[in-house]
């Protein structure tokens, strides 16, 4: 019977979505039958094609380029939108005090105590059907993986997936002999190095080969924590690529091109892809405007933590900007090949492939051919995984910024320096962020404080962060964050509250693992599936009194560094405070 049911489900469901997709042709007296001929349509497509290369370019002629109806909008900024819009908000709400009688000011008064009445009351979550801590599986599936050397020397990690005929292709390499001065650039690199053309093909030529030929090839930095160690890292960039079985071929020669004959002689086409950059940048700060505020505030607790914010942080929003306000940007375009000799090569590089049973055999001989083929600078190579930083001065030391922005409301991220993954405190620490969020976070930030959202998470790197999104609140948000620890070293909180967050984490940790993804944290991070089971058992083993003491023994003030960053609205009380750098 669910079964059928379920049947019936994923019928409507198709149904709704085949409505949607024949409504804009039916509104406008189309046939829907025809539309939905798909299969024909694609066959008369490729017929045109074989009797007219130019198919496509004629089509585009005639429709865009020489269509002469056509309406073109031009939008410009409002400096002083803001300015006016508070005004007006400001004279509105004048005239509606005014306009009210003591009788409805005594009835609002009366609601507002209601309301807060209702904030503060706990919610019964008795009535809702839930799922038990009994319910979770002790255990976790093993996956299996094979690591083998390739040309004797650069480890591959294989893992035989049911990926439905797609390969899926990684490789980590070094950023340690990379000079400082060229370390800012490297997401710019890693940015532009797929879109410059390699080879005998320019930009436009490989654009066109990476579309027909595989799934997407990306290149990205890639800051690894030690599972260990706080002061402990790697530093490198990632490459990533998918394709269909039969064109892992075409795949790979793809990278060994890019690898070994990348082009970066098109300044004008650097200057485009440098301005987009810029451009997405800072249009994504209204979006993740509290990520860049917690990557500012950890900058100063770990070694790694400077890294994070030049390639991810604000300062790399800065650079960006001041690259694409370049009158000349040949200084920055000689950089580009200056940072491929240090990065596209075999030194200090590991791969991973996860493909079909069947297709890892004929994987293995395209990535020997691959690295075979690329540049090797070194006589000798080290052990795998050797090129981590371990830096035994580094004092984390705390630092409050606030970078003034031309917003209404503000972004905030408060990080506190913790443990690392592999510590028997980071399971209670991961639990107690849900808690903080669920329980009391949300609650002060978001319904009482007006912020469109808040929270506390844990990440891999032993960071324990508070964050605010969207704010109209500041130091009062601050104010909230020091209360949270407080509510949590009383123990505030009930058994009920605890299997919640458990329930919560857990259902992260168990979230479903995509083939491509299979094996991917003991590649990137190092994290075996033994360490994932210690880890599974320690979140079981969290208790209150576990709860209590990582609070006052981590995030009481006084206990471990912490930093602090705000973006939002020029604001007095943080300029009158020395303690604060203002950006």
């Amino acid at each position: 019977m669910t079964q059928h049911n379920n049947l019936i489900n994923f019928k409507s469901l198709w149904k709704t979505l085949y409505s949607f997709y024949i409504a804009s042709c039916w509104n406008q007296d189309g046939d829907p039958v025809e539309l939905l001929k798909i299969a024909d349509k694609v066959s008369r497509f490729r017929q045109c094609l074989k009797e007219n290369p130019k198919f496509l370019q004629e089509k585009v002629e005639t429709y865009f380029k020489g269509n002469p109806h056509r309406l073109t909008l031009s939008m410009s900024p409002e400096e002083d939108y803001h300015d006016k819009q508070a005004k007006m908000e400001a004279e509105k709400l004048k005239q509606k005090i005014s306009a009210l009688s003591g009788e409805d000011k005594k009835e609002i008064f009366e609601k507002g105590l209601e309301l807060i009445a209702l904030q503060n009351k706990p919610e019964d979550a008795s009535c809702l059907p839930a799922l038990k801590i009994s319910d979770i599986e002790p255990k976790i599936p093993i996956t299996v993986l094979e690591t083998t050397l390739a040309a004797d020397e650069i480890p591959v990690q294989y893992c035989a997936q049911p990926t439905n005929g797609v390969v899926y292709f990684r490789a980590v390499s070094s950023l340690n002999t990379l000079p400082e001065e060229l370390k800012p650039y490297v997401p710019l690199f890693c940015n532009v190095i797929t879109k410059m053309g390699c080879g005998a093909l320019d930009y436009r030529e490989q654009a066109q080969k990476i579309e027909l030929k595989t799934g997407g090839m990306s290149v990205s930095p890639h800051i690894i924590p030690d599972d260990s160690h706080l002061d402990v890292y790697e530093q490198g960039v990632l490459f990533s690529s998918l394709c269909l079985d039969r064109n892992l071929p075409d795949m790979m020669h793809l990278w060994s091109e890019i690898f070994n004959n990348p082009r970066f002689e098109e300044e004008e086409h650097l200057r485009v892809l440098v301005r987009k950059t810029a451009q997405e940048l800072s249009n994504g700060i209204p979006d993740c405007g509290h990520l860049y505020a917690s990557i500012r505030a950890s900058k100063n607790l770990t070694p790694s933590g400077e890294l994070q914010e030049m390639f991810n942080g604000m300062d790399q929003v800065k650079l960006m900007k001041r690259i694409a306000e370049m009158s000349d940007i040949k200084p920055v375009l000689r950089k580009l090949p200056r940072i491929k000799k240090y990065l596209l090569n075999s030194d200090n590089l590991r791969c991973s492939v996860n493909a079909a049973p069947q297709q890892i055999s004929e994987a293995s001989k395209e990535i020997e051919k691959f690295i075979k083929g690329i540049t090797k600078s070194k006589k000798e190579r080290k052990p795998v995984r050797p090129h981590v930083i371990e830096d035994p001065t580094f004092k984390p030391c705390q630092m409050k910024t606030h970078f003034v922005l031309p917003f209404p409301v503000n972004y905030i991220g408060e990080c506190v320096r913790t443990v690392p993954y592999t510590a028997a405190d980071y399971a209670s620490l991961r639990i107690l962020a849900r808690l903080m969020t669920a329980k009391f976070l949300h609650r002060e930030i978001r319904e009482k404080g007006g912020a469109y959202g808040g929270g506390a998470k844990l990440s891999p790197n032993g960071i324990f962060t508070f964050y605010s999104y969207r704010d109209p609140n500041s130091l009062a948000t601050l104010k909230t964050f020091e209360k949270a620890v407080e509510w949590a070293k009383a123990g505030e909180f009930t058994q009920q509250d605890i299997d919640e967050a458990k329930l919560a984490v857990f259902a992260a940790v168990d979230a479903p693992i995509a083939p491509s993804d299979k094996g991917m944290d003991h590649f990137l991070y190092g994290i075996s599936d033994e360490m994932k089971q210690s880890h599974r058992e320690q979140l079981f083993a969290v208790n209150s009194d576990k709860l209590v003491d990582v609070s006052n023994k981590y995030l009481a003030p006084g206990k471990s560094t912490r930093g602090l960053a705000v973006l939002g609205p020029e604001n007095t009380d943080i300029t009158k405070d020395p303690s604060w750098v203002k950006r």
